[in-house]
Parts: structure tokens; C-alpha cells; sequence
């Protein structure tokens, strides 16, 4: 049963989360509740009362995002080619974690450590369509064969690092993610090189 809350404690939630959000974007992720209680111009019990330890307002900062990353990773299981599904899978992974530090650290954790139950469904949601995605690919031939999905979640989180490292990281993303797909494509079994899509 969804509980409505009263204006007063919405509105009270709403400034909590855009505090965090704002502390995240300065870099820190440790959200430290009692901070963002000042911060925020509410009392620390408001806080604790919304989000009772870091790790609910961290899943709270990155809802919106993970609802986005779902709808994409929905998406890349209807196209009729399924290796175009696998470049909107993983665009939208790589953008999600570039563009939310929360997303970010929300999926580099395992489900052990969810503290919202609608993190778990839909951190559960993601493997079964990522798995849809690959097992597309992968009967069509264009994906190369043994790949995971631990594999392509490790892979893409390594490509996130490679471009927060970058000097101008929006504009390396394309690059990175074209050697990363290149990587992915399996192998033309005539050994012609495969067009670009």
C-alpha cells in the first residue's frame, strides 16, 4: 500500500533530496545525513524519518535515473536489429553512470546491499532485459561469443572510469564506446572486417 504523504512532509522530503542531490554534485557521495539535515533547514529526525540510513537516500538520489536506464534497456529488446539493441543498452548504462554518481554506485553494489525494495525489482528487471538484449545478439551471430552480463557490466563501468578520466570526457564517450562495442562485435566467421552500423 503506497502511503500519501502530507504536504508539509513532501514538501520536507523534496528539499532533503535536492540538498543531496546538490552535495553529490560537489563530489561527495558519503551523504552525510546530519549535514544535509543543516543544510536542508530541516531537523535531522525529518531525515532519518525519510530516508533512515545513507544508503535509502542514495537509492532515492538515483530512482529518476534508474527509472530512465530501464525504460532504454526496454527499448533495446524491440528493435528488429539486435545489435543495435546492444548499442542502446550500453550507451544508456555508460551514459547513466557518467551523467548520476548515485546511478553509478547504485549498480557497482550488489542487490544484498539495496535498502528499497524497488531498487531490487528493478536492479532484477535490468538483468532480464540486458539478458534478452545479449541472448539477441548472440543468436544472430553479432555479438562475440562468451560474453556475460558481469562481463559487460564490468567492461562498461571500466569505460566510465577511462572517460571520468579524461580531459573532456563528453566528448571521449562516442570514442570509447565505439572501441568498446568494436570489442563486443563478434568476429566475421568469413574474416571480412564487419562494416560499421
Amino acid at each position: 500500500m503506497t502511503t500519501t504523504l502530507r504536504a508539509d512532509a513532501a514538501r520536507n522530503r523534496e528539499r532533503v533530496l535536492a540538498t543531496a542531490r546538490a552535495v553529490a554534485a560537489e563530489g561527495d557521495l558519503s551523504l552525510p545525513l546530519n549535514e544535509i539535515a543543516r543544510r536542508a533547514g530541516v531537523g535531522v529526525g525529518t531525515v532519518y524519518r525519510h530516508f533512515p540510513t545513507r544508503r535509502a537516500l542514495l537509492e532515492a538520489l538515483a530512482a529518476d535515473a534508474f527509472a530512465t536506464l530501464l525504460d532504454q534497456a526496454r527499448a533495446a529488446t524491440r528493435g528488429d536489429d539486435p545489435w543495435d539493441g546492444v548499442e542502446l543498452l550500453l550507451r544508456a548504462f555508460l551514459r547513466g553512470q557518467l551523467d548520476d554518481p548515485a546511478l553509478a554506485e547504485v549498480l557497482s553494489t550488489s542487490a544484498e546491499e539495496d535498502a528499497i525494495a524497488q531498487t531490487t525489482a528493478g536492479r532484477e528487471e535490468l538483468g532480464a532485459l540486458a539478458a534478452i538484449v545479449l541472448a539477441r545478439a548472440t543468436r544472430a551471430g553479432r555479438l562475440r561469443p562468451g560474453l556475460t552480463l558481469d562481463d559487460l557490466q564490468h567492461l562498461v563501468c571500466g569505460t566510465a572510469f577511462a572517460a571520468r578520466l579524461a580531459d573532456a570526457p563528453d566528448r571521449r564517450v562516442e570514442l570509447y564506446l565505439t572501441v568498446l562495442l568494436a570489442g563486443l562485435r563478434a568476429p566475421d566467421p568469413t574474416g571480412a572486417a564487419r562494416p560499421a552500423d
